[in-house]
Parts: C-alpha cells; structure tokens; sequence
C-alpha cells in the first residue's frame, strides 16, 4: 500500500504478511474474544455459579465459532463501539454480550460476560496466545530454515580451505564449510531455547488477589480456577501479581530474539565481507540493476537490507526488555501502547530473516580466487611449523617463525627454502610442502 506509514504494511507487506494473523489490531481484537468467550465457558463450568449453568454443546460451539469465523467485519463493528467506549477491551466486552444474547437460551446469562475481571486479564492473555501463535507458525519455521540453509552449505563446503582472518589480517587457514556451521551451531542452540520458551498468563482482577470474584462466590477455589484457565490457554500462570502480568516473559523473549538477531547480524556482516573479498560472488537476475550509473554492480543487498532491519528490530526488542517490566505500583499504562509494537518488532525480524535466506541462495563460491588468497599469503603456515618445531624440540622456534615472516613479504619460493632448512625429520619437511 503506497499510502502506509510503515514500510512493513507497505513495501515490505508481502514479506511479513503472515504476521498480520497475530499482531494486527484485528487479530488482538481476536484473540481477547477468544479469552472472554473460553473464560465464559470456564465459569459455567464451575459447579458453584450456579446463576451460570454449564453451557450445552451448542451453545458452545456457537460461542467458539465467534472466534473461528471472526472476520474483518466483526474486527469494525467491534471498533465502532470503542468509538463511543473509549476503551478497547469494553468493546469485545459488549460486542460479545450482543453475541451471546442472541445465542439460544443465553440472553439472561450475558451480564457473566467479563465477570470480575479488569482489562489486563484480558490483554496479558491475549498477547500470551498471539505470541505463541505467531512463533509457532512463523518465527520458528522461518529460523529453522535459515538454520538448514547454513547446514547445508556448511556441509557443502566442508572440505574448502580459505584464508582466514583475525583482527582483518591473514590468520590460520581455515574451512569454509566450519566457518558456515560455527553460525548453524549458534542458531540451533537459540532454536533450543526459542522453543522451550512459554509466555505467562495474569489472572485475578484488578490488583491479582481475585477480591471481586471472592465476594461474589467465596466458595470458588479461585487461585485453582484461574491456574487451571490459564494453563487451558497454553501458558504459566504466574502465582503472585500486581494488576498486571510483569512482562518478565516478553522481557526473556526480547532477549533471546535480541540474542539471534545479533548472531544473524554477525553473519550478514560475515557474508558481506566475503563477497568483499571475491570469495562469493552472487548469481544475476536476468533484469536486475546494481547501481543507477555503474553498470557491473552486483551489490550484496540482501545482507545490507538484513543488517539494517536486524538492528531496527533489536532496538524495539531492547526497549520492550527495558520497559514493559517497569510498572508504577499497581499498574500504569504506560506498557499498553508499547507492547502494540511487538508485531512492528517480530516483522523486521522476520523481514531480516527473508533478506538472509534471498542472499544465502544467491551466493557461488568463487574457488579460483580461495585459491589465490591462499597463494598470496604463504606466511599464514608459520603456525602450524612452529609448533611442529616445539614437538621436536627446536629451541625458540615461535621466535624464528617471527623473524621469518611477522611483517614480510614471503614467498611460496621462499617458505619452501625455509622449510627445507629446518632441523625436522625429512617425513615431516614433505608433509609441510605438501599442505602448500
């Protein structure tokens, strides 16, 4: 949409749409009807309400097709009514009275709508089922395909040898396809926490010690009633509360999709030098343009693009660890219109995660010039012979290596003249020249 104010719901739309199912205003409209309506099932359940029967099935399946079938209409009509409400979770309240009311033999049970809860219950649980949701169907295929995309090549390129590189200075030769699987590792033990990872669920009422309810039906269990609705819902009931869940749990999330985006960030950097350096090159789009003047620009795009969206969803993640679990006493509000901004995060992650794996696809292993960069820097061996002259007993055999090559200009030529030089058993001279 060219008039969107976020790039995200605009040129970016296609990419991070599958994410509109779980933080667009719709689908949070949807996911408190859910909360209200299964809280409204819960109570009928409880023997003790006995002003609230338990619902029959039809009666259930109607209620539960409200969430099934709610559509783009419901999501204004429920709008409108905030309008005159001025409060967003009193509108799902009284659009599903209106529902309810309609439902067969439900009309004098509709005031247990809401019963004895505040806002909060409804929102902390909401967001509890949207995130769950959202890393299920998206986040966490999306990164396990990222995570086997570097798999493969690290398999792939296992047996490279490549110029290494500490401190941007020739280093140790290493393997290319390790260099790639030390990211999958890095990836896959995130992926291990991601997926372990439960959001919390607040219950209680206003300020979490179920003081309305109590009074109403002190007979209830209600600190069971809620850990047991809670846990229906997929997520931990937290014991003790304030008005509002912590956000301790959306804290510990940030953190950990802060923790993978700075790995990811680590390899677009990574990938980009290489493509710097000639070891990639990157397969060409019939059509494509690299530079609006340079006509042989081949631009590594994806991983700017990755880089770039990577550190705007991390900024969002930092404030939200910051933030959402600072709350004024009781409760302030302050949190409520940050914790909107969760889907803005989730979809720069993801629109990172589409950058990468666009890039990772396009890349071909330039062998001609791996080869050369290891030819242009022979003095990179001088590790590994030092420490062959340390296995055989040579005296200062670091500091001959340095004399030898620290700050020079070695040969091929000359590395093969040192070798032979050298006080080694003849086995151990050819295994060397060899490895050059």
């Amino acid at each position: 949409m060219l008039s969107a104010l976020s790039p995200l719901d605009g040129r970016y739309a296609r990419s991070v749409g599958a994410l509109q199912s779980y933080f667009s205003e719709q689908a949070l409209i949807r996911a408190r009807l859910e909360v209200e309506i299964r809280y409204f099932i819960a109570l009928g359940a409880q023997r003790e309400i006995r002003q609230l029967p338990k619902l029959k099935i039809t009666q259930e399946k109607a209620l539960l097709q409200l969430v099934e079938k709610f559509s783009e209409r419901d999501a204004r009509e429920v709008k409108q009514i905030e309008q005159r409400t001025n409060h967003d979770v009193k509108a799902v309240e009284y659009f599903l009275r209106r529902k309810i009311e309609r439902v067969p033999g439900m009309k004098k049970h509709a005031e247990f709508v809401h019963f004895g809860l505040t806002s909060e219950d409804v929102n902390n649980l909401a967001y509890g089922l949207m995130v769950h949701g959202a890393l299920r169907t998206v986040i966490q295929p999306a990164l396990k395909a990222l995570q086997a995309d570097l798999q493969r090549l690290a398999k792939r390129w296992a047996r490279v040898q490549m110029l290494s590189m500490t401190h941007g200075q020739p280093a140790t030769p290493t393997m290319l396809g390790k260099e790639f699987q030390v990211f999958a590792d890095r990836l896959q033990r995130q992926l291990l926490q991601l997926k372990s990872f439960r959001m919390q669920g607040k219950f209680g009422g206003a300020v979490g010690n179920y003081a309305a309810v109590k009074i109403a039906y002190p007979e209830v269990a209600w600190e069971a009633f809620g850990k047991k609705f809670i846990r229906s819902l997929g997520l931990i009931p937290l014991e003790h509360t304030t008005q509002i869940n912590p956000h301790d749990d959306l804290a510990e999330l940030s953190h950990l999709i802060h923790r993978i985006d700075t790995i990811l960030l680590d390899f677009s950097r990574d990938a980009w030098l290489y493509i710097s350096r000639g070891i990639f090159k990157q397969r060409v789009k019939q059509g494509e343009v690299g530079s609006s003047t340079m006509p042989h620009k081949v631009n590594p795009i994806d991983f700017e693009n990755a880089e770039g969206n990577l550190g705007i969803a991390n900024a969002l993640f930092s404030h939200f660890a910051e933030k959402l679990p600072v709350s004024r006493l009781q409760r302030d509000l302050s949190d409520s219109t940050v914790q909107r901004n969760i889907g803005m995060a989730f979809g720069y992650h993801l629109l990172a995660l589409v950058s990468l794996r666009k890039g990772i696809q396009k890349l071909e292993l330039n062998r001609r010039r791996v080869r050369e960069e290891l030819e242009e820097h022979p003095e990179v061996m001088a590790e590994a012979i030092q420490i062959l002259l340390r296995k055989h007993g040579v005296p200062h055999a670091y500091e001959r290596l340095k004399a030898f090559t620290r700050g020079q200009d070695v040969t091929i030529e000359q590395l093969h003249t040192f070798i032979r030089s050298l006080p080694l058993p003849g086995a151990e001279k050819q295994r060397l020249l060899q490895s050059l």
